[in-house]
């Protein structure tokens, strides 16, 4: 660099330096934040001495993210894990892959030229496929302008489109329904809201349209008491499930935990309905038990069909609590549905 470059860059970084109290002041007052991106730039850039390109800094946020690492945890078990285990190159013990030789064995020749011929093996994939192989990782929205984003991701309730996720347990991305490398427009009408996972399982060779998911979870029927219930029953709701006031409690404190979508059976549920109401059943348990120090247990249950005494064509979970003394026998819990089959051991 020239003098004279070196004098520009020097003057223009003394027209701009912050001095260590005014850094300190913006960190510990003044920085807002909606992510954890901004004091992790700044400690990388400290750290690195003032100066770092934009995938160095990149590099530092992986080390908070922990969904990368729960995916290429699948990954690992998936598909290299179970292939080297069939050929007895590895295998398992606990949490812990074991290679299936001696490690400190060897020489240090010897593990050198392992390594290297593993670092051929690497070169030769990569070499005729070029960067293609990680397009499986890729941001599929990175070209998607903010304000579309936004659209797609509250158009499907910042969840999953497919598995029905939430935006705070797994990172969305727009993804394209019909994929660009399939001639699919980049239009709003041609985006869905996926989370990372489902992105990576649909690739860029399905075109199916999760959209219509979405309406499932709306579905009511007229003259359900559970798809219309009395306002001031309800106790707390989230966006698949809501906690409602028992009508005729069998103890005080009897709720219901019932799922949005009309649907008559437990065992027809989604997965993300299943999660909602158990998520709902924990926050309540904990709850009743918080506020009421007379509890001391609990009895779930759930009638599937008229036979099992379901009356109502919608499912619920009822969660009964139970104190000391409210029946003279409590042995044998919901086996008491039948009578006399709550003593086993008569």
């Amino acid at each position: 660099m020239s003098k004279l470059a070196r004098s520009q860059v020097t003057t223009k970084m003394s027209e701009v330096a912050m001095h260590y109290s005014e850094l300190k002041d913006f960190i510990e007052n003044k920085m807002r934040m909606s992510h954890i991106y901004q004091p992790v730039m700044i400690k990388a850039l400290i750290d690195a001495k003032g100066a770092l390109p934009t995938d160095k800094i990149a590099s530092k946020f992986l080390e908070y993210d922990t969904s990368q690492i729960e995916y290429y945890e699948q990954i690992t078990k998936n598909m290299p894990g179970r292939v080297l285990a069939r050929h007895d190159v590895v295998r398992k013990d606990g949490s812990n892959y074991v290679l299936n030789i001696d490690v400190e064995s060897l020489t240090s020749g010897q593990r050198e030229e392992l390594i290297s011929l593993c670092d051929t093996k690497i070169n030769e994939y990569i070499g005729p496929r070029g960067p293609k192989i990680w397009q499986h990782r890729r941001l599929s929205d990175r070209n998607i302008p903010g304000s579309v984003r936004y659209n797609v991701l509250t158009r499907a309730g910042h969840r999953c489109e497919l598995c029905g996720v939430s935006a705070d347990e797994r990172k969305l991305e727009v993804d394209h329904i019909i994929p660009r490398n399939l001639q699919g427009p980049s239009e709003e009408n041609n985006y869905q809201a996926l989370c990372y996972k489902c992105n990576a399982n649909k690739r860029d060779t399905d075109s199916t349209d999760f959209r219509e998911w979405k309406h499932i979870y709306d579905k009511k029927e007229v003259g359900c008491i559970f798809c219309e219930p009395e306002a001031q029953r309800i106790l707390a709701n989230t966006e698949l499930a809501y906690v409602l006031k028992d009508g005729f409690p069998v103890t005080d404190g009897h709720i219901l935990v019932i799922p949005t979508r009309h649907i008559g059976s437990f065992f027809e549920l989604y997965s993300p309905e299943q999660k909602a109401c158990m998520r709902l059943l924990n926050e309540w348990q904990s709850y009743i038990k918080a506020n009421d120090s007379s509890v001391k247990g609990f009895n779930i249950g759930v009638n599937v069909n008229e036979a099992a005494g379901q009356t109502i064509g919608h499912c619920h979970i009822h969660l009964i609590p139970r104190r000391y003394g409210d029946v003279s026998e409590p042995r044998g819990g919901i086996r008491n549905v039948i009578p006399g089959k709550g003593n086993y051991n008569a």
